[in-house]
């Protein structure tokens, strides 16, 4: 079993900063990729930014240049640095792993529950 256990979530005004983690547990995982996606009230869960367990990132046009993306693979906790917060990256943060526990099998996509980033204006 693996649970994604999220934190960093909260309120912040507008041009602030938040630090969101994510650690992933469970014994001898194996992972390719972990990052974050959000979900705005009644829109769709989109990509926020990614990482590869090889230093590899992928952003959202929305937020390059004000977040930053990092993974810390002794402990499997992954990031995410988000300064210059709008009240337009106000949703529910969600972390997600893609990870497997064998080399001989195939990875698949984990979710946390999520935490709420709200931005004021």
């Amino acid at each position: 079993q693996v649970q994604l256990v999220e934190s960093g979530g909260g309120l912040v005004q507008g041009g602030g900063s938040l630090r969101l983690s994510c650690a992933a547990s469970g014994s001898t995982i194996i992972i390719n990729q972990m990052g974050w996606y959000r979900q705005a009230p009644e829109k769709q869960r989109e990509l926020v930014a990614v990482i590869t367990s090889g230093g590899r990132t992928n952003f959202a046009d929305s937020v390059k240049g004000r977040f930053t993306i990092s993974m810390d693979n002794a402990k499997n906790t992954v990031f995410l640095q988000m300064n210059s917060l709008k009240p337009e990256d106000t949703a529910v943060y969600y972390c997600n792993a893609n990870l497997k526990f064998s080399r001989y099998v195939t990875a698949k996509d984990y979710w946390g529950r999520g935490t709420q980033v709200t931005v004021s204006s």
